[in-house]
């Protein structure tokens, strides 16, 4: 696939509120889509997705999430509150009325899949697709844990302690994320990983995607928990997409038996065949299965 890194978007610094501003990257003209990148990536992951996107009819917005790489990262509260995946949530729908897109589609993986089911939950009005790749509602992974996914999952109870993983990762950043394996650069493309490589090695960035795991644990937990007991689910068309060759299906079993239980409008779903970052190993598989989504 010839490389097109981001050709005919247009690159900013969006104020949203509350003192932060994201760093975006938007482009095409259509029904708009947001696509969320997740850990520990930014939004430069999506640059093989983003223009077929833009070239199917649609208005793409790809923006870093707050905390990761150039987007504000404010500070945290013992609570860890402006990490939560309803800050990050707000950050998107004002991001998008912002930009006058007052109904969009959400795309997330990863960390950014907590993120855009957060925004369909606190924004029914909003969001017109959910897409989730690679990820089970917080609480439901938790409730599931047991020593396969702590061996698998380690990190998430590992980011969630007092500094010790701050002086682990800063100590040699490019190590810990594998960024100088052979064939990363190709496998990200050029432009990706030097975006990648630069957020990583940026302790300020560090200790706010951190900042996400911890939330996760608690106030993003606590906030599922309210939702399940309440009984409200997203009620926008849903898509589970999940990697075959990563493990969430071998720990977990059909994502989409998990998902059925949180959504009232599931339309399916199903693998694709990539490892876990597959935006950037399947895009033309991805996008297969996002497109005919998004027309529904």
């Amino acid at each position: 696939m010839a490389e097109t890194f981001f050709q005919g978007f247009v690159e900013a610094r969006i104020d949203v509120g509350n003192g932060v501003e994201l760093r975006v990257r938007t482009g095409g003209d259509g029904p708009p889509v947001v696509l969320l990148h997740g850990h520990p990536r930014t939004h430069t992951t999506w640059h093989r997705v983003a223009p077929q996107l833009v070239a199917a009819g649609h208005t793409v917005v790809c923006p870093d999430l707050r905390g990761y790489g150039r987007s504000s990262k404010p500070e945290t509260t013992d609570d860890h509150a402006p990490y939560s995946k309803r800050a990050m949530a707000a950050d998107v729908v004002r991001l998008m009325a912002g930009l006058g897109h007052e109904r969009f589609a959400v795309v997330g993986h990863d960390r950014g899949s907590y993120v855009a089911m957060r925004t369909a939950m606190d924004a029914p009005d909003a969001v017109t697709h959910l897409a989730v790749l690679d990820c089970l509602p917080i609480v439901e992974h938790l409730e599931r844990a047991d020593a396969r996914f702590a061996a698998a999952w380690w990190h998430w109870f590992f980011f969630a302690q007092p500094d010790k993983p701050e002086r682990a990762i800063n100590a040699d950043p490019a190590a810990w994320y594998g960024a100088h394996t052979p064939g990363k650069v190709e496998a990200l493309g050029a432009e990706n990983h030097a975006d990648h490589l630069a957020a990583i090695s940026d302790p300020a960035t560090v200790r706010a995607m951190l900042e996400d795991y911890r939330a996760g644990l608690t106030v993003d937990r606590g906030i599922e928990e309210a939702d399940r007991a309440a009984g409200r689910k997203v009620t926008c068309p849903t898509l589970v997409l999940w990697s075959s060759r990563d493990d969430l299906e071998e720990l977990h079993g059909d994502p989409r038996a998990v998902w059925a239980d949180w959504t009232t409008d599931l339309r399916g779903g199903g693998p694709i065949d990539s490892g876990h970052h597959m935006a950037e190993e399947a895009p033309d598989e991805l996008v297969a299965a996002l497109l005919p989504f998004l027309r529904m």
